[in-house]
């Protein structure tokens, strides 16, 4: 068996890999051979074999799986964000605040708000209505949220100095049976110059009728099924007026009121009638769901 002499063998790492180096060559001795050349030789080997470089991939599911949970971690977030104004008006339609409270809701922001609204409440016909028994004061435009107050004809578009200027105090007897309100009519209400629009005092009619006879019917909601106005005496701008009604007829979801509206006069006056109506009023079948949306008492 042939003898090597001196061959070294040198074991360096390269890389995770066992690097094998033959030394130089000398001579060999053998009993058949004098000598003989030893050729210079390199090779590479791995300790466990050769590695394949892998690359981890998820699975479809696990892929799709993290998506969804991602998209619907961000459409909660937009959801929230975009649902959080709403939030306040929610909660004023389901806790809307009661009669006493809205009559402190009211700031005035200009002067001639404030002398009309000083008016309106320390007159003899307000402090008169608040002795009654089995009346209550409020203003109802002011139980609406701002948000939806603003989009609101009575409570918002025609609410404001020169208009309506100042919400409507307004006293209605227990179950429904009459209701008086009085407002401030402004210089920007007018069809002919100096003269309120007739169609301001019918929107105030069909309003205040309806708001009399509301404690009267199924769920406190009723709509509007006819409404006879007859106009007596021009109403000039810049004026009080007095919204008198009473309910006449009360069948099931059905609701008779009649009324008129007034100038607003001291004691031992006589008020000049400015129109008067009658009105039907049905409270509709989906009665129960209206009420979380309009506040009516």
């Amino acid at each position: 068996m042939p003898v090597l002499g001196r061959i070294g063998l040198a074991r360096q790492p390269l890389r995770g890999h066992t690097r094998l180096i033959a030394s130089r060559g000398r001579p060999c001795l053998s009993c058949h051979f004098a000598s003989c050349p030893v050729r210079f030789s390199r090779s590479y080997a791995s300790a466990s074999g050769p590695r394949e470089h892998l690359i981890y991939q998820p699975s479809l599911l696990r892929r799709t799986a993290k998506a969804v949970v991602t998209g619907a971690v961000f459409l909660s977030i937009g959801f929230a964000m975009a649902a959080a104004p709403a939030v306040p008006a929610l909660n004023g339609l389901l806790s809307p605040p009661t009669n006493e409270e809205t009559l402190g809701m009211f700031t005035p922001q200009y002067e001639d708000e404030g002398e009309i609204d000083d008016f309106i409440r320390h007159h003899p016909l307000t402090i008169e209505m608040r002795s009654r028994p089995g009346y209550s004061e409020s203003r109802p435009h002011l139980k609406l949220p701002p948000s939806f107050r603003n989009h609101n004809l009575t409570g918002g578009t025609l609410m404001g100095s020169g208009k309506v200027t100042v919400p409507p105090v307004v006293f209605t007897e227990e179950a429904g049976r009459s209701l008086v309100s009085i407002s401030y009519l402004g210089n920007e209400l007018c069809g002919h110059p100096g003269i309120v629009h007739g169609g301001l005092l019918a929107t105030l009619l069909d309003e205040g009728l309806a708001r009399c006879c509301f404690a009267a019917l199924p769920h406190s909601v009723g709509m509007t099924a006819k409404l006879i106005i007859h106009y007596r005496n021009p109403t000039p701008a810049g004026s009080y007026v007095v919204l008198r009604a009473t309910t006449t007829k009360v069948e099931g979801r059905k609701a008779w009121v009649e009324g008129h509206i007034e100038t607003l006069v001291g004691k031992g006056e006589t008020p000049v009638v400015l129109a008067d109506a009658t009105a039907l009023f049905v409270s509709p079948r989906q009665a129960a769901l209206m009420t979380n949306i309009y506040p009516t008492r």
